[in-house]
């Protein structure tokens, strides 16, 4: 199984661009996977330089209804005329960052026959999971500050219902993929060792701890250290002082996952 970041926010790679987004590549045994398309058309341009047909993707998984995760599905229907597109009902929501609209365009998925919402576990090839359900086991370790909904009724917080990660069977263990852990990579990882009874190997995504305090990122560390995590690939929203920080108390192997890393399991 191959993972490949096709935009992130930082790349050292010559001919690579990055943008403040995300988006991962994920080649299994029998399927070509998308999860999430960054914020521009850039995680196109950055495929085709890293030899990767967009055509051929067979499914494109939206973690959560967020631009920088989203803003390049124009440009993916474009590209890709057949990849039926996961995601829970409730991405479609009016989302803001204070007064910011930072939703998604709603207006592309909502005449579409390839839209599948998720609501219960599915499995898009072997081992390899959507898992839509993210329990808050541990409320200080949520990422909903100025985040709102706004629809007929109001504005309410966002608690992020919508969003989803992916979690991979390999040889006994579970890596889990993320895009920003707005409900809580702790929550994450708890839910997917719950629901699979299985330990988690590796864990690759967003942490949503930039800016975040020296304690929290701290209290990640340590709560990857009683988990065992063996790998921790971060990137996009968790910040360059939390990732040292990571970097610094992990047990596990903590790497920064560029534009361009892949990831071969």
């Amino acid at each position: 199984m191959r993972i490949v970041t096709l935009i992130e926010n930082m790349t050292d790679r010559s001919g690579l661009l990055a943008e403040h987004g995300l988006s991962f590549y994920i080649e299994s045994e029998n399927k070509k996977i998308l999860f999430d398309c960054g914020q521009t058309a850039v995680f196109l341009k950055n495929a085709k330089q890293l030899g990767i047909s967009i055509t051929e993707v067979d499914a494109l998984v939206l973690s959560h209804g967020h631009y920088d995760h989203t803003g390049g599905l124009k440009y993916f229907l474009q590209e890709n005329d057949h990849a039926p597109i996961y995601l829970k009902r409730e991405a479609l929501l009016k989302k803001y960052h204070g007064e910011r609209y930072i939703g998604i365009d709603a207006a592309l998925l909502s005449s579409s026959e390839r839209v599948h919402y998720i609501d219960h576990l599915t499995e898009l090839d072997e081992g390899l999971f959507i898992v839509p359900e993210i329990k808050i086991h541990y409320p200080h370790d949520v990422h909903f500050h100025d985040m709102s909904i706004v629809d007929e009724q109001g504005r309410y917080p966002d608690t992020f219902e919508d969003e989803l990660f992916l979690t991979l069977i390999n040889n006994g263990k579970l890596t889990i993929v993320s895009s920003c852990s707005h409900r809580g990579i702790s929550n994450i990882i708890k839910s997917a060792s719950d629901l699979f009874h299985l330990p988690v190997q590796r864990v690759i995504g967003g942490l949503h701890l930039k800016n975040a305090k020296t304690a929290d990122a701290e209290n990640i560390s340590a709560y990857f250290n009683e988990m065992n995590i063996d790998d921790i690939f971060v990137c996009h929203c968790t910040g360059i002082d939390s990732y040292v920080i990571l970097k610094n108390q992990c047990k596990g192997h903590v790497f920064y996952n560029q534009t361009g890393r892949e990831i071969f399991l």
